[in-house]
């Protein structure tokens, strides 16, 4: 070899060894550096005409492993998912109160029941009448600042949401820029350990908002895409936008830098996105459901017991609530018995009309019963009360007054949609609503639906994960039943039909049930329906949506009249076991209260609602039922949090001793090529040693 091959060689060795003691020096420099991964060189023996000529350097590289990376970002999501589920369901079972604490909300029901048990001793008492409807007020008034917080959380998972997608935003922007840098470091075999370094840990931060696809590219650095396989990042990155509406589920849309430019519903399944997402469409929408659906039957059951009852001396007029349904059709389908009784301020039986819902007759004090119809049943009411009582309906709501004295019922065997007569047309409510909360209509297959042919509603169809099917507006059909309107939600072309089916159940509760495979959701875009002349809106009327049900927790409050009044409330009972002309009610009579005391024990339908499936139980049960299912649900959030946070720690640990720096090793690797720089340079020395001789010589 000559003596310029010997110092060429020499030469690429010194090159090399100082490439790899920048390395090592770079990778001691970062060994508490978050993010850093450690780097090798590359070199290979150069190979001249077939002889050895030194050494080459082909690149630094950084030292990772595919698999491990791909473990780290999967895990990632699923605890960025589950902490911020965990987080805001910890919230919202704090806003309950604390179960061992007197501040426990379903506690509240027991101050209730007790409350009213202490008027059966003392019916006269208006302080303690006071206390029970205070109790009352206290509990509705709670229920409504806990839906009130549950929709603040909501708005704040919204607004979490809209900046999570602009931090994704820019994250793919600089994800994307940095392939840019990387590919031109790639194509001189320049150091891009650094651009690729920053670039990984966007890509870890990213993954802990939402779950992607990571390949790499040929030409160096990533291409990023969504679960279903939307370029999001690599050559242009796409633009990420929330779409959602008040009333329907939330998904997210790509704009991708390349192809038609339109926005396309993209999958997220894993990251923290995905668990806001569960939160504001599902997880918080269902306590409100199931909160609201609680404050109902609590007030149902009250109100039932308050139906049953009357005060002394009885009420001079009792006005219902708005049924949202025409009185023909809201008497349909009633069976049993009832009486309204017209009894004068001493509480002396002046007329008693007994209607018999089964046989579709009337009797005044005992006499020949008459027939009624549906149709006919407000005029025969009247005939029947004759100059001592009227009866009137409008607005959707029956009322009954009397001419001298009061009007007293005695609910019998009445019985329609589990209500009965009076609490049916809530003629003696303490607690009323301001909208529909119940939406057990009694509404049958046969009967009319009332709405007008013509009229619109708009539903859309979601996946589980709120990527939208369709959008279907369903026109009311000419046909004037329940069945033909089902028939129209249900067409498999104009209705949901290919995706699900509506059903009116023996209650007349309307309710949807998506089938395989999508299992589709239904929310309500827009409805113009309206049954009647100012009627309800079929959303409004069955309960469709998450707006109409969420909301129902926030409308409940005690009646002003016996606010105003608290000797109105009815702590006595009708005995219509004496003549006309003799007493039916009398002072000091508390078997009303003991109905209003023992009113959690009665057994309420309780329909689908957050995490508790259609149930028959008592309002006590349910209550232990909804406040345990509260916490069952925050604590597994809490358990799938701590066990996606271990599995991360264990994927970064295993991630971490792979790429991380060891300073053993890098101290062996900077004596190595500290030893391999001297001999090179001792090779140059002697070479040129060797050179001056031959000169001298020369």
């Amino acid at each position: 070899m000559s003596l310029t091959g010997i110092l060429r060689t020499a030469n690429s060795g010194l090159v090399a060894a100082q490439v790899g003691m920048g390395a090592v020096s770079d990778n001691i420099a970062n060994v508490n550096t978050p993010g850093y991964v450690r780097k090798t060189v590359d070199q290979s023996q150069l190979v001249v005409g077939g002889r050895g000529m030194g050494v080459e350097v082909s690149g630094v590289k950084r030292v990772t492993d595919q698999y491990l990376q791909m473990a780290t970002l999967t895990a990632g999501s699923e605890a960025g998912r589950w902490q911020v589920v965990s987080q805001y369901l910890d919230n919202a079972q704090s806003l309950f109160g604390d179960p061992s604490g007197d501040s426990f909300f379903f506690s509240r029901l027991d101050e209730i029941w007790s409350a009213f048990a202490a008027t059966a001793n003392d019916p006269s008492s208006s302080l303690l009448r006071s206390q029970a409807l205070g109790s009352v007020e206290d509990f509705l008034n709670e229920g409504a600042r806990i839906n009130s917080s549950l929709n603040d959380l909501g708005r704040t998972v919204d607004t979490k949401i809209s900046a999570n997608i602009d931090r994704i935003n820019d994250l793919l922007e600089q994800i994307n820029k940095l392939n840019t840098d990387i590919s031109r470091a790639k194509m001189v075999s320049a150091d891009s350990s650094g651009s690729e370094n920053i670039q990984s840990q966007l890509v870890d931060e990213l993954t802990g908002l939402m779950n992607v696809q990571v390949v790499a590219r040929k030409e160096g650095g990533l291409i990023i895409r969504s679960t279903e396989g939307v370029m999001l990042a690599g050559d242009g990155a796409a633009r990420l936008a929330y779409e959602r509406t008040d009333s329907s589920k939330g998904y997210i849309t790509a704009q991708t830098a390349v192809g038609s430019g339109v926005a396309k519903p993209i999958t997220v399944t894993g990251g923290e996105l995905r668990g806001l997402l569960d939160l504001r469409d599902d997880k918080l929408p269902g306590l409100s459901d199931q909160l609201g659906e609680f404050l109902t039957r609590a007030s149902d059951a009250i109100n039932a017991a308050h139906n049953a009852a009357t005060t002394f001396p009885a009420q001079a007029s009792l006005s219902g609530r708005d049924t949202g349904l025409d009185l023909p059709t809201a008497v349909s389908g009633f069976s049993g018995a009832t009486t309204v009784a017209i009894v004068d301020n001493a509480g002396q039986l002046t007329r008693r009309v007994d209607i018999d819902f089964t046989a579709g007759t009337m009797s005044v004090n005992g006499g020949p019963a008459a027939a009624f119809t549906p149709a006919t049943f407000l005029a025969s009411l009247n005939a029947a009360l004759g100059a001592d009582g009227t009866a009137s309906f409008a607005n959707g709501a029956l009322s009954i007054s009397a001419a001298a004295g009061g009007v007293a019922i005695d609910e019998g065997t009445s019985q329609k949609a589990g209500r009965a007569f009076s609490h049916f047309f809530g003629l003696n409510d303490i607690i009323r609503s301001a909208g529909f909360t119940n939406y057990d209509t009694g509404l049958s297959a046969t009967d009319p639906h009332g709405y007008t042919p013509g009229q619109q509603i708009t539903l859309r169809l979601a996946q589980g994960d709120g990527k939208p099917i369709r959008d279907v507006p369903v026109v009311v059909p000419a046909g004037a039943t329940m069945a033909d309107l089902l028939a129209a939600l249900n067409n498999p072309t104009t209705g949901v039909g290919l995706y699900g089916a509506y059903t009116l159940d023996a209650n007349g509760s309307l309710t949807f049930k998506g089938t395989a495979p999508a299992y589709a959701s239904v929310s309500v875009i827009q409805d113009n329906t309206s049954r009647g002349a100012g009627g309800p809106s079929i959303s409004s009327l069955f309960g469709l949506g998450a707006v109409e049900r969420g909301s129902r927790a926030s409308r409940l409050s005690v009646s002003q009249a016996f606010s105003s009044d608290p000797m109105k409330v009815g702590l006595a009972k009708l005995d219509l076991s004496v003549a006309v002309g003799q007493p039916v009610l009398t002072p000091g009579d508390g078997r009303g209260a003991l109905g209003l005391a023992t009113a959690g024990e009665r057994v309420s339908r309780f329909a689908a609602a957050g995490t508790l499936g259609d149930v028959n139980m008592t309002l006590s049960r349910y209550a232990a039922e909804f406040g345990g299912s509260i916490g069952r649900e925050s604590a597994a959030a809490d358990t799938r949090k701590a066990s996606a946070q271990a599995v991360k720690t264990e994927a970064v640990n295993r991630r971490q001793s792979v790429e991380g720096v060891n300073l053993d090793e890098e101290l062996v690797r900077l004596t190595t090529y500290q030893q391999a720089f001297n001999a090179s340079a001792r090779m140059i020395q002697a070479a040129k040693e060797l050179f001056d001789v031959l000169t001298n010589i020369v």
